[in-house]
C-alpha cells in the first residue's frame, strides 16, 4: 500500500490518472494549470517509486498508471469558513416584553 499525502501535486496527478486514460503531459498541464517542468519533475519521482510509467512517442508523452493500491493520508481541511452566530437570542412571537405601538 502506497501512502500519498492529501493536498499535494502527487495526489492530484494520481486522481486524474485514475479517472482518465490515456492522458498526456500536455493534458495534465491544461487540467491542473501547472507548468510542464513541475509536472515532469513530479512524474519522474512517481516513476522512480514505480507508480507511473512514461511512454514517450515522437510527438507526445503518455502517462500510464502502473499501481492502483493507494491510500490518501493527511488531514482534510475545511475550505469554506463557517459563520458562527453572535449569541443573540431570537424571541418567540407572543413573548415580547417591550413597548407596543398601535
Amino acid at each position: 500500500m502506497i501512502e500519498i499525502v492529501n493536498g499535494t501535486l502527487e495526489e492530484q496527478i494520481i486522481k486524474l490518472l485514475q479517472k482518465t486514460y490515456p492522458i498526456t503531459i500536455i493534458d495534465l498541464e491544461k487540467k491542473l494549470h501547472i507548468s510542464r517542468n513541475m509536472i515532469i519533475r513530479v512524474l519522474q519521482k512517481l516513476q522512480v517509486k514505480g507508480i507511473v510509467q512514461l511512454e514517450p512517442l515522437p510527438d507526445k508523452t503518455y502517462i500510464r498508471l502502473i499501481r492502483r493500491d493507494f491510500r490518501f493520508v493527511g488531514k482534510k481541511r475545511q475550505k469554506k469558513f463557517i459563520k458562527h452566530h453572535s449569541g443573540k437570542k431570537i424571541q418567540e412571537p407572543g413573548k415580547y416584553d417591550g413597548n407596543m405601538y398601535s
